[in-house]
């Protein structure tokens, strides 16, 4: 599966060299604790942008993960530092998975068990380590990051994140754990569709990239072409007719997801006509 995310760069802020000679008195202690959390987080910040240059994506995880325990909103730039992150840190492992799988299933059609019995104990060590990745973002979303938010659109960030990892989760879980997080994943996803519905305009790259992924989930997990095609026809329809209206900013991102979207659609619907078909749908 290919997955797109967009990053937004901006240079670290500039540290103001007299902070560290201010002296603040007892009674202006909560302005002081106040200063204190702002240097941390931009120290955090900057740790995550060069682990991120560096490509140390644990480290840029850990980072962003110190200032979402600050119980903050965070920043639209803090939000793609910690998306970016998880998803590097996941992305490889899911890689390795699908890898691992291909390879098991040629051994078991050569009727070579020994060998697939060495793939299936590997193949669990690296699910062991997706469920520890997507266990720790979604607690970190639950405990810190939603009961800080105050906007419609960090809600929709948070709950599509929640959507997508469990949605990683259903992508190898079995039997009642496949359920579970399959459920889980679908109650995530609603709910960041019913805030977007509300609260971001049709063609704000959140709304969109929640309409993509959401749409992968009803074709990949649910085996629902149908309700997948549905929904991304739907959302490419309602962006398109107010394009013209489309913030200056968003422009570049908007199009490039409602791109993602049309090239599902085709996909999808010549899989459906062929019933069947080779590809993968692209997601965000």
């Amino acid at each position: 599966m290919l997955t797109i995310v967009l990053l937004i760069q901006q240079s670290p802020p500039p540290l103001s060299p007299c902070l560290n000679f201010i002296s603040f008195p007892t009674e202006n202690k909560g302005f002081a604790d106040t200063m204190d959390t702002e240097k941390e987080r931009d120290r955090h910040v900057y740790i995550a942008r060069i682990a991120e240059q560096a490509e140390r994506y644990d480290e840029m995880v850990e980072a962003m993960k110190s200032i979402a325990k600050l119980d903050v909103e965070l920043t639209l730039e803090e939000r793609n530092l910690l998306s970016v992150g998880y998803k590097n840190v996941i992305g490889s492992r899911r890689v390795a998975w699908r890898i691992l799988s291909s390879i098991e299933n040629r051994e078991e059609g050569k009727g070579h068990e020994q060998n697939v019995k060495k793939i299936k104990d590997y193949m669990k060590k690296v699910e062991d380590e997706l469920a520890v990745i997507c266990n720790d973002i979604l607690a970190t979303i639950d405990h810190h990051l939603l009961p800080s938010t105050k906007s419609g659109e960090s809600a929709v960030f948070y709950h599509k994140m929640k959507g997508d990892y469990f949605r990683y989760l259903a992508e190898f879980k079995i039997s009642g754990d496949h359920k579970e997080v399959k459920d889980q994943s679908l109650k995530a996803y609603e709910a960041a569709t019913a805030i977007a519905a509300s609260d971001l305009a049709p063609t704000h790259p959140i709304r969109l990239g929640l309409a993509l992924n959401f749409s992968v989930f009803y074709y990949e997990i649910l085996n629902s072409p149908e309700r997948a095609c549905h929904m991304a026809k739907q959302a490419f329809d309602e962006a398109i007719s107010e394009l013209d209206n489309i913030d200056e900013e968003a422009y570049k991102d908007s199009t490039l997801i409602l791109q993602l979207i049309k090239d599902n659609l085709t996909l999808w619907t010549s899989n459906i006509s062929e019933e069947g078909g080779a590809g993968e749908p692209q997601v965000r």
